[in-house]
Order: structure tokens, then sequence, then C-alpha cells
């Protein structure tokens, strides 16, 4: 019997891209799905066709995580209808590009909001109910969780932001039972046009407007992505860095600050 046969997962950002995916991806394995997005028809919609295409029941919510009163309508409504939470998904957030000195502090506020403090609400309000079955905070955080990068504004803060609070909840939750994983992947191949444009993109290389603003690496498959986000849960995995050799850019730019400069500048 699979792992996640009988639990329930409650994604944000669930109805489009990599948040689709991995709600079809953990519903195909047997699990209860809430999908939280911010467009009413696309989540109604989503619901139905992972329904559909899984045998599983899905539970539509339509929410604003920048919004409390949102967010605790969303677990409200999540636990009345299932019983249970087992596994949160922090997946809203969206990118942008920029130079930084262009980028206002209003454009970081913004951004910080949903990708930051989102995150934050949503775990706030779910480990109280994951404890009970040592379940699993999934936040999905990027290369730029790692790195910064050239032309894309506020969102390597912001992701740097996921990361920390990531680590902060393994040192401190962790010994009661939740277990944490951040991902970092690269750029994810898209069918689809972004469901929301990209802010910040005057003044910067045509080649930064491309996924992960042109960075050297292959795009990886959201399929496969959300397989091993399940295969990291079931193993309690603290981390799922994609691609693997992007580590080793992280640990030389421990080591030597310049070097990894040059290799960030060399690679994007």
């Amino acid at each position: 019997m699979s792992y996640w046969q009988g639990k329930v997962v409650l994604i944000t950002g669930g109805s489009s891209g990599l948040g689709r995916i991995i709600a079809e991806t953990f519903g195909a394995a047997g699990a209860g799905i809430c999908i939280a997005a911010l467009e009413p028809r696309d989540v109604e919609t989503a619901a139905g066709e992972i329904g559909a295409l899984t045998d599983c029941e899905v539970l539509p919510v339509h929410a604003d995580v920048t919004k409390q009163e949102d967010v605790d309508r969303l677990f409200e409504t999540a636990l009345s209808h299932f019983g249970r939470l087992d596994c949160l998904v922090n997946n809203a957030g969206r990118s942008m590009r920029g130079k930084v000195l262009d980028t206002t502090p209003e454009q970081f506020r913004s951004l910080f909001e949903l990708n930051v403090l989102g995150t934050v609400r949503c775990t706030r309000s779910a480990v109280p109910h994951l404890l009970k079955n040592r379940g699993h905070v999934v936040n999905i955080g990027s290369l730029a969780a790692k790195s910064a990068s050239r032309w894309v504004g506020a969102y390597p803060v912001s992701k740097h932001a996921v990361a920390a609070y990531s680590q902060q909840l393994r040192l401190e939750v962790g010994p009661e039972g939740l277990h944490v994983l951040l991902v970092c992947p690269g750029p994810i191949k898209r069918e689809n046009a972004r469901l929301y444009p990209l802010d910040g993109t005057e003044g910067i290389p045509e080649s930064a407007l491309a996924p992960g603003a042109g960075v050297k690496v292959g795009k990886i498959d959201p399929g496969w992505l959300a397989k091993q986000i399940l295969k990291s849960c079931e193993k309690r995995r603290p981390e799922l860095v994609v691609p693997w050799k992007a580590r080793l850019l992280f640990a030389v730019a421990q080591l030597s600050p310049t070097l990894g400069d040059w290799l960030v500048r060399k690679n994007t």
C-alpha cells in the first residue's frame, strides 16, 4: 500500500504549473487533496480535472495566502472536510525580473508578502495538525534560495528567506516530529504560459527573461520533480536540490565568495 494512502495533502498554488502536477502526483499515490489558489474558476476547474485523472478526492478552495482571514478559512475548510492533515506544500509564489537597484521597496514588500509571509501564515496554521501525524511541510524554494543571480530583483532575497525559515522549522519543530523539506529546483519545463506575467522586465538582457533568468542548466520535468518530492517526504530528507551538481557551486561559494560570484556570472 502507498505511504500516502488515506493521508491528506494541502497544496497552495495548486491549480496550475508545478503545484498542479504535485497535486496530481499525491492524488495518484492515494492521498486526499486540497488545492488552494487565487482564481476561483481556475481552482474549481483544476479540482475536477485532477479528480477525474487520479480518482482521488479533491477539495478546491479559493484563497489568497497574503490574507490571514483567507488562510484561516482555508484550513478550517480543509480540516472540516477531511478531518486531518498530513502534508502542507507551500507552493504559492511568483518570480520577477529587474535590476536590484531598480527594484523598489514596495516591490520587495509585495514579493515577500506572497513568497515568504504566505508560507509563514500557512505553516503556522498547519503545524499543530501535522504534529499529530508526524506530518510534512514542503517549501518550494529555488536554486535562488541558495545562490543569488542577476536581473531577478527581489526574488533571491525572498527565496533565501524561505530557506532560512525551513531550517529554523527543522531545528525547532523537527524534534517534535515535524518533517520539513526545502525543494530547490532549477527552471521547470512549462507547457503553458505563466499564470501571471513577470514584473520588472524593462532594461534587462533578453536572455534573462527565460525560465531561470538564463541559468545554464537543463529544464526540469515537473512530473519527475513531483515524484522526487514524494520520495523525499517518505524518506524525511531535509532538502531536494535539482540539479544535484548545483550543490558544488553552493559549496564553492561558501568557501570563496569571489570564486562563487565568478561561477554564477559564467553560468547565467
